[in-house]
């Protein structure tokens, strides 16, 4: 180990003079020499340590200088595929002007005196990771101190380069290793044995929705499922009642990250569709006692359903990376949703907004398949849907501000209501009102289709389409749409053909309706 109190320390690059905060306070950064040159040696002795050590590591890695520029010198070998050892290393050093640097010839050779054999070049190479990745914190530290102290900074601006720090720190050095197609195969086959038990064929996540689910078999798990659609055309609505589903009917745990409204508002939305109470009389406050005892006797099990809700503003992919790994830690999570994508940011300087919501794409992608979840991110659709002609139908290209959300995600749905346009039949003839589509136009391991399903625009919530007539929920829905105030029996609510007689201006397009 170099003495700190001589002149002849080598020379630092931008990263460890980040850390130079430690020695002020008479510590020497974290770092191995010994172990360092070790794993130099090993690599000059053969190309099997060479392939182990340069997947861990890279040339910051390395706290000597004189070290940095030897490996740098066997990557420059490696990328033009040229032989490795004392010789190679040498001349190319020579070559790069940094042979005196490193200290001759005999410097080179003296590093494969430190190692017996390249047995343990794998751990090896994972300590002086480790010491790289506990200097770049520090470095991360000692800076987010001092701009702290700085009152002429901004605080957001502060923690958004603390948060890009550690972000990089984490996608620079977490790597995940391969695996061979023999233990593929035996965990293919666990899942194909464990789907062919399931009746239904859904061996993902289930949506509840039976049409939807025999197209998708569920939802996959490291999916990145992207729903899109104009606004007020029902998204926050469907994945609410897909979330209700997967937690109530089959008791698997739903993340909900809601940038736009309140996790009481959400809660207040799945009280509706759980109790059979119109989302309206839960927003204004009933007083009759029997809405109130249809409330208590029917909310029951949405209260003990695994959903748990976080309305944070401005979600960064940061956060939510975090607060996801923490979730699928304490609650075991199976289903991500997020709603919606365009609010959060990349907590970073990033570019331009296209840039900003392609990296959050990405990220969330990488965060599915870290955490082996499904993540439903809902999106918005461009204007450009508005101004065609014909019924309207969203396509790919309508998806807002960048096509990296259409490259990443696995699956791309749209929603589509055709009374949302004015359209009261669809090209075959039938009725539209109160009933929705859910258009599957990409399908990364699987079949394109539409899937109809009913819209019960009393309760903001979407249902199978032959979910229709006898449901228990104790109160009665006339053909008009009228309550039933006058029964006291456990009664049904039937969906009549007027869907839109009393909403607010008597239309769905009336922007006072929180979808």
């Amino acid at each position: 180990m170099e003495n700190p109190n001589t002149n002849t320390r080598p020379r630092r690059t931008l990263s460890q003079n980040k850390v130079l905060s430690a020695n002020e306070v008479g510590k020497i950064p974290p770092h191995s020499t010994d172990v360092e040159e070790a794993v130099l040696g090993a690599m000059l002795l053969g190309q099997e340590a060479v392939n182990d050590a340069i997947d861990i590591l890279h040339v910051d890695s390395f706290y000597k200088i004189e070290n940095q520029k030897i490996f740098n010198a066997i990557l420059q070998l490696f990328g033009s595929s040229e032989t490795i050892d004392i010789l190679s290393v040498t001349e190319r050093l020579r070559k790069n002007g940094d042979l005196d640097l490193v200290g001759g010839p005999g410097a080179v050779a003296r590093l494969t005196n430190r190692v017996a054999s390249t047995a343990h070049i794998e751990y090896h190479a994972r300590i002086i990771a480790e010491k790289y990745i506990l200097r770049s914190l520090i470095g991360i530290s000692s800076e987010v101190i001092k701009n702290s102290y700085d009152e002429t900074k901004d605080v957001f601006e502060v923690l958004s380069e603390a948060e890009e720090g550690l972000f990089k720190i984490t996608e620079g050095n977490l790597k995940k290793s391969y695996s061979g197609v023999k233990e593929l195969v035996s965990e293919a086959i666990e899942e194909i044995e464990k789907a062919s038990k399931n009746k239904d064929g859904v061996s993902g996540v289930p949506s509840g929705f039976t049409d939807l689910d025999r197209l998708t078999s569920g939802w996959q798990k490291s999916d990145m499922i992207v729903l899109a659609a104009r606004p007020g055309m029902g998204k926050t609505a469907f994945v609410l009642s897909l979330a209700r589903n997967t937690a109530v009917q089959f008791n698997q745990g739903v993340a909900i990250f809601s940038l736009e409204m309140s996790s009481v508002q959400l809660t207040k939305r799945l009280m509706s569709m759980e109790t059979g109470l119109a989302s309206e009389k839960l927003k204004k406050g009933f007083t009759s006692e029997k809405d109130w005892k249809q409330l208590h006797e029917n909310i029951t099990n949405l209260s003990e359903a695994p959903i748990y809700i976080d309305d944070t503003p401005a979600l960064s992919i940061f956060e939510l990376r975090a607060k996801c790994r923490r979730l699928k830690m304490q609650h075991d999570i199976q289903l991500v949703i997020i709603d919606y994508l365009q609010l959060m940011t990349a907590g970073l300087k990033s570019g331009n907004r296209e840039q900003e919501i392609s990296m959050i794409s990405r990220s969330i992608k990488e965060i599915a398949k870290e955490l082996s979840v499904p993540i439903i991110a809902l999106s918005q659709l461009s204007r450009s849907v508005e101004t065609r002609g014909g019924d309207k139908r969203p396509m790919l290209s309508d998806l807002r501000e960048s096509g990296a959300i259409e490259q990443d995600a696995d699956m791309v749905c749209f929603i589509y209501r055709p009374e949302y346009y004015g359209l009261i039949e669809d090209e075959n003839g039938m009725p539209t009102e109160g009933t929705g589509e859910i258009i599957v136009a990409k399908h990364r391991n699987g079949s394109l289709d539409n899937v109809r399903l009913r819209f019960i625009k009393e309760l903001i919530r979407f249902d199978n389409l032959d979910a229709f007539a006898e449901v228990d929920y104790g109160t009665k829905f006339t053909q008009n749409n009228e309550f039933d105030q006058e029964s006291g029996n456990s009664g049904t609510y039937t969906v009549g053909s007027k869907m839109n007689d009393d909403l607010p201006g008597g239309s769905i397009l009336n922007d006072d309706i929180p979808f």
